[in-house]
């Protein structure tokens, strides 16, 4: 969707010449693998970060243009809400000191866009939710003025025919309705690309679905939403119910949701993007003037424009991505789980235990998938995001014991992921220093049990239990949320009151 989307209206022809055009693109598709016209594996990761904008007492800002202005950088670019931006680093090889780099260069990028910030009073907040949102701030008139945003937010409304309805039932109870999909604006995340080859697509994709738990116990950090406490990472039922496109008949009947886990372990990459044709209708139907068997008859590599742009309206928590480079295609599989925040070790300490445990399951002899129905993958994420790191998800057995254990989030991440994360680690060619920091932080949550979900939890508390009302209280804990970031310190280190 980070493409120029515009148009001003679709026709009653349109989606179906744009149904055309996806199987003319799905065909290429099947052309460029049974051809394995595809990129050597190149060991590529990707990272993309969503931020939030806030003032001085920690209320949204709704100034992204103005900042954007200030940063003049096209390593930052615009989100859906004003109070929004997106930071996206350069793809980097998984090996030597890969995180170190990154590291640098993102508290370089962050600092500067901060003082950018700071030039229209306001700061850089990297958080899942921002706590201090209102229903007031996720309104039509707070998306960003882009194209794609409006049409978008026209199409998803259309297509539901009715309000959105929020209702998430975790510590407290929220219910609200929406004119517009504004609320997906609160949503802000960390995305983690891994460029693969369509032999090993399946596998990593595989592997990645069965992290989702793991990597939402550990690294959740949105617990508020509209001045309710909710879930450990309320993102997912928010991002899930502002996007869609059901009422609720058509969600009874089991139509599937545009935000969606899957149903299934695959065998193939294609499987996915046909999935996306058979289920999902267009949302944006935009034709290309591109014949892709035409450019591939000639010799040529297609950009399968209209594949891409339907892809990117349906929000797999895993999503497949097809992209070209330099005349040549390659797979991607994009990791939407994670929340951004809190600090810059935070945010590179669960890349880290990302991309060494997919390598890791993927590297297995007897993939763990194969021991674990999906339901069972879909039922961890659920109750990851439901309690975080006091969440328990269940796993298969180890040696030849059959079967699943039950088995705490932070225990099975410290006995046996860790370890799988850190032979991944050292399958990438990542060097022992930088394996060892990064994944300390993720054993050092699991000994504390705190991320940052449990501590903006802990912080809200001990402030309303000073007497502070609940907007107050929020307030105050976004104020030290943002004072602790400034540090650099992990989250599992900061104090709770605040």
């Amino acid at each position: 969707m980070g493409e120029k989307v515009v148009a001003d209206r679709f026709d009653l022809a349109d989606r179906q010449r744009y149904r055309q055009k996806l199987r003319k693109c799905l065909q290429g598709l099947a052309q460029l693998l049974e051809e394995k016209r595809f990129d050597r594996p190149r060991n590529l990761m990707g990272l993309e970060i969503e931020l939030n904008l806030a003032d001085a007492v920690g209320q949204p800002l709704m100034m992204n243009a103005e900042v954007l202005e200030h940063i003049a950088s096209r390593d930052f670019q615009t989100e859906l809400g004003q109070f929004n931006l997106e930071v996206n680093i350069v793809p980097h090889a998984l090996e030597g000191r890969v995180f170190d780099q990154l590291d640098e260069e993102l508290r370089t990028g962050l600092a500067y866009a901060d003082r950018q910030a700071r030039e229209v009073s306001g700061r850089i907040v990297m958080i899942g939710i921002l706590p201090t949102l209102s229903t007031g701030d996720l309104t039509l008139a707070n998306l960003t003025a882009v194209d794609r945003y409006t049409l978008l937010n026209d199409q998803i409304m259309a297509s539901r025919g009715e309000e959105v309805v929020l209702d998430i039932a975790g510590v407290e109870h929220l219910t609200r309705t929406s004119a517009s999909i504004a609320p997906e604006a609160a949503c802000t995340s960390v995305q983690l690309h891994l460029q693969v080859t369509p032999s090993r697509f399946a596998d990593v994709w595989n592997a990645a679905q069965l992290a989702c738990g793991p990597q939402i116990a550990m690294g959740a950090n949105s617990p508020f939403l509209f001045g309710h406490e909710l879930w450990r990472e309320s993102r997912a039922p928010l991002f899930l119910q502002a996007t869609d496109t059901r009422p609720p008949e058509l969600s009874a009947q089991g139509v599937r949701p545009r935000t969606w886990f899957g149903e299934r372990w695959i065998a193939s990459a294609y499987e996915l993007f046909e999935e996306n044709l058979r289920y999902f209708p267009s949302l944006l139907p935009i034709c290309d003037d591109e014949d892709p068997q035409r450019v591939l008859a000639a010799g040529g590599t297609p950009a399968l424009p209209e594949l891409v742009l339907h892809n990117g309206t349906i929000y797999r928590w895993n999503r497949p991505v097809y992209g070209v480079v330099d005349g040549v295609p390659h797979l991607r599989v994009e990791n939407r789980v994670l929340p951004a925040g809190p600090t810059v070790t935070d945010v590179l300490a669960n890349t880290a235990f990302y991309y060494g445990l997919v390598r890791a399951l993927a590297d297995e002899q007897r993939p763990a998938w194969t021991r674990m129905p999906f339901a069972d993958a879909a039922r961890n994420f659920d109750a990851a995001c439901r309690y975080g790191i006091d969440a328990e998800l269940w796993w298969p057995r180890g040696g030849r014991t059959p079967g699943l254990a039950r088995v705490p989030a932070a225990r099975l991440v410290e006995d046996q992921l860790l370890p799988l994360a850190a032979a991944g680690l050292d399958a990438w060619g990542v060097e022992a220093a930088d394996r060892d920091r990064y994944l300390s932080v993720i054993e050092e949550r699991c000994r504390w049990r705190v991320n940052g979900a449990s501590w903006q939890a802990a912080a809200y508390r001990r402030a309303t239990d000073a007497g502070l009302d609940r907007e107050k209280a929020l307030a105050a804990v976004t104020r030290k949320y943002c004072e602790l970031v400034a540090t650099g310190e992990p989250v599992h280190t900061w104090p709770h009151g605040p």
